[in-house]
């Protein structure tokens, strides 16, 4: 995982979290997976056969989905704030 280094953790918690050593915040975790989520997507168009990364992302974009119900129940002012920030509805 040399694609993300700590400094690029601690510029996406400060950008989408309170501070940059928030880690525990719905949106830093939110917006941390969604990095991740991204390159393993743009991994796998090229290595289109690497079962294991396929698994590892379906898994990531299913603990992405739970942080992001979770967040939608406590509270969807934050939850339509992290889904328009991180563009993820089309």
């Amino acid at each position: 995982m040399d694609y993300l280094t700590s400094e690029k953790k601690q510029e996406l918690f400060g950008q989408y979290g309170k501070s940059n050593k928030d880690t525990g915040s719905p949106e830093a975790q939110v917006a941390l997976f969604s990095y991740r989520i991204n390159h393993l997507t743009e991994h796998l168009r090229t290595h289109a056969k690497d079962f294991s990364t396929q698994r590892a992302l379906l898994k990531m974009v299913g603990r992405r989905r739970k942080i992001l119900n979770y967040l939608k129940e406590v509270d969807i002012e934050r939850y339509r704030a992290i889904v328009k920030a991180l563009n993820l509805r089309r």
